[in-house]
């Protein structure tokens, strides 16, 4: 879950919530049928230059009163089984313990949401292809300022990255546990 804990607080984030929201209650309901499969949840959030923050810290500023994003916020708030890295750039892997933590839960597949589809999703996406992982973003739960740019990195991401970007209500998660199962035995 990329970037989903966000004040947007930033030039476009009024653009961004009114794409971001109807996205946040259907990435609310995926998120709630991964944990019953006990697929582990992972939240990669900007620290928004500020250095000193935590996961505590990044939560309550993004639900303040007046911040943009607190209803997609409030919706996506993590459980405390839920993993939470705190990410300095674009990408989820770019300078965090991303690629670690994936390694010791020995995953293959990637479910990739949140915002924005066009910036952090599809730099994080870059960047699990190059390390081999098969992709899942659920077109339905990632969103973007703008709808033509969200449409076209998804497309793009179909095509160069082999993304499936199936509608989270049409997503198969018995079958990418299977695919997990089998990669795990060979």
């Amino acid at each position: 879950m990329i970037d989903v804990i966000n004040g947007m607080n930033f030039d476009g984030g009024k653009d961004l919530l009114k794409n971001a929201l109807p996205m946040a209650k259907r990435l609310s309901t995926l998120k709630r049928e991964i944990k019953k499969k006990n697929i582990p949840v992972i939240y990669i959030n900007d620290n928004y230059g500020k250095w000193n923050s935590d996961r505590e810290q990044i939560i309550n500023e993004a639900l303040k009163e007046g911040s943009i994003g607190n209803q997609v916020t409030d919706l996506l708030k993590p459980d405390e089984d839920d993993y939470f890295i705190i990410k300095p750039k674009h990408s989820g892997f770019f300078s965090t313990t991303l690629e670690v933590l994936l390694a010791s839960l020995k995953v293959k597949q990637l479910i990739l949401t949140g915002v924005q589809t066009d910036i952090c999703v599809f730099f994080t996406a870059n960047d699990a292809f190059m390390r081999n992982y098969q992709l899942y973003i659920p077109e339905d739960c990632v969103a973007s300022e703008s709808i033509d740019d969200h449409h076209y990195t998804l497309k793009k991401m179909e095509e160069l990255l082999h993304v499936d970007t199936t509608p989270s209500t049409n997503l198969d998660l018995d079958q990418i546990l299977d695919n997990e199962n089998m990669s795990e035995a060979n």
